[in-house]
């Protein structure tokens, strides 16, 4: 029995680490089921039904199995060799031999690897180079650790962290410096739209007519990447509002919503500035009610301020939302003179299945007068055509702006929070249909387009625009090309905007010509190379070849960023 209820133990672990990776890229943390708890409404745990698999479950051959062998084989209670064996010498055997082996497993760890475990980063380097069960024993030690971090380690922290901040040099002023001075910024945060979407087309019309407007009047960063760990949407808003990373262990907005933050928004309430958000999903969904407050946000329009008269996935549909919101946003405009608000949308969410209510956008190849079936019933085409009907709301958002007079004197922010975690199966077919066989062009095909590792994961960009209407700020229209995080955005805009702030984590964009990128699992990205923390290996991005030295200088930056921000927090 107690072997038994070991293994059923094991498969949940490995049954639930094998979905999470499938969406997430990552393995499941013990906090994840603390977010379960606290957002059983609605979410990103409701993808977990999309994504089972039958061949999820190839591991229950094991606990089905195992009783009915322990029957077969269970000795007679008149075997004499039998009688002797008692519950508790077996329990003492078990921890005997896992004591054996656990002494040698220890003495065989290096320095670097007690870092790693310690540190906890990069997960799926812990679970091939650990296992996944020792790597979740590790988590559960993690997950007490904010609990732990004021009565140890506190001093040490406090001393890396006030170093880094002596060493790290103020931004210097440059030709967008106090371009947004004094101008109102409505934010607007579009869930899952990704950067490919931009100048996309099928069959000759655009996906994103609206967003590819802005980029050609605007600013417009085609080299920008989220920096999402667990926490997806919830990451994206800590990091905009903070410039900084993501927690290795668990989420910020769940975990760490008792501590109090330097942020964006804060710093321009000193200059008189009104702070607002709007999201019309419930309150208490990512702890939102708590941790907008605490980012800085004088309100929080949440589900409660919403009439749901228009429903689309998850919620409130982003038309309807767009409508109300702009009624309060007259309101915000009347009582404040400067204000800063961000407008969360909903409808692009996962598993975009809801084409009846997006409207027609033909994700099937037309050619030579017929009509193949190409993206259709796919989730990539469920996605374009989700992501086509969140951009029309775009400009919809724009348009009633400008009819209520919004937009003199307001600059738009616009950044997708994260990819929408599409398999390069799907894109596969994308990139390499064959129409005449419907099917995908075989590998040898000289057209054949191979999509690996390092494209799946520069494919993750998102994108960022900041665009005006104002006629003085057409003069900075330009499209940016470095490498951008999004813990950038706030001392880019902060730049922008005219105010200071000496505790971000990141830099001004528009200083820098080549820029580091740190992912929360220890990965990075420049300019000129996409580097794999877990393999140790990097992709040229570019013709110019790089040093040795460069990719040990921005792989220590890299780690250095991690553990001041991780530090920061817990």
């Amino acid at each position: 029995m107690i072997v038994i209820i070991i293994t059923i133990i094991g498969i949940i672990v490995c049954i639930s680490n094998i979905v999470y990776y499938f969406y997430y890229s990552s393995f499941i943390s013990i906090t994840f089921f603390s977010f379960v708890l606290a957002n059983h409404d609605t979410g990103d745990s409701n993808v977990v039904g999309d994504l089972l698999q039958i061949k999820f479950f190839i591991f229950l051959w094991l606990p089905i199995t195992l009783p009915i062998l322990n029957k077969k084989l269970k000795p007679k209670e008149n075997t004499s060799i039998f009688k002797k064996v008692h519950k508790k010498d077996v329990l003492k055997t078990i921890y005997m031999w896992v004591l054996l082996l656990f002494i040698p497993f220890l003495l065989s760890l290096k320095p670097v690897d007690f870092s790693r475990l310690y540190s906890q980063w990069n997960r799926e380097y812990l679970v091939s180079r650990f296992g996944v069960y020792m790597y979740q024993i590790n988590d559960i030690v993690k997950s007490i650790e904010p609990k732990m971090a004021t009565l140890f380690g506190q001093d040490k922290a406090n001393r890396k962290v006030n170093d880094y901040y002596k060493n790290k040099k103020d931004s210097k002023k440059n030709k967008y410096t106090n371009s947004l001075k004094g101008k109102n910024i409505i934010a607007i945060h579009s869930e899952s739209m990704q950067q490919i979407l931009i100048g996309m087309k099928i069959n000759g019309k655009e996906v994103t007519p609206n967003l590819n407007k802005l980029t050609k009047s605007g600013i417009y960063f085609d080299n920008f990447y989220s920096e999402v760990s667990f926490g997806t949407s919830s990451d994206t808003e800590f990091t905009v509002a903070t410039s900084l990373l993501p927690v290795s262990s668990g989420t910020v907005f769940i975990n760490y919503s008792n501590r109090e933050y330097n942020s964006l928004y804060k710093t321009l309430k000193e200059k008189g500035y009104y702070t607002f958000s709007m999201h019309a999903n419930t309150g208490d969904f990512w702890n939102r009610n708590i941790m907008h407050k605490n980012l800085g946000y004088d309100k929080f329009y949440d589900k409660k301020s919403y009439e749901i008269d228009e429903e689309i996935g998850f919620g409130l549909s982003d038309r309807s939302f767009i409508r109300q919101s702009v009624e309060y946003i007259k309101e915000i405009n009347k009582e404040h003179k400067k204000y800063y608000g961000t407008l969360i949308t909903l409808s692009n969410h996962t598993p975009f299945d809801y084409n009846e209510l997006f409207g027609e956008f033909n994700v099937g190849l037309k050619k030579n007068g017929k009509e193949y079936s190409y993206l259709k019933n796919t989730k990539l085409g469920n996605y374009i055509i989700s992501a086509h009907y969140a951009d029309k709301q775009i400009g919809y958002l724009i348009k009633e702006l400008e009819k209520n007079d919004l937009l003199e004197n307001t600059a738009i922010v616009l950044y997708g929070d994260h990819d929408a975690r599409i398999s390069t199966t799907n894109w596969n077919r994308y990139y390499n249909y064959d129409y005449k066989k419907d099917s995908i062009l075989d590998e040898t095909d000289p057209n054949y387009k191979e999509l690996d590792y390092y494209w799946q994961e520069l494919n993750r960009k998102v994108p960022l625009i900041i665009w005006s209407n104002d006629e003085d700020f057409k003069k900075y229209q330009t499209t940016i090309h470095t490498a951008m995080g999004m813990y950038n955005l706030a001392p880019t805009l902060s730049n922008m905007l005219g105010v200071k702030n000496k505790y971000y984590l990141g830099s001004d964009i528009m200083n820098k010509k080549d820029n580091v990128v740190p992912f929360p699992n220890g990965n990075f990205v420049t300019n000129y190379v996409y580097y794999n923390g877990n393999k140790n290996e990097y992709k040229l991005l570019t013709d110019k070849k790089v040093s040795k030295e460069y990719i040990r200088k921005n792989k220590e930056y890299t780690e250095q960023i991690i553990d001041i921000s991780n530090d920061i927090i817990v």
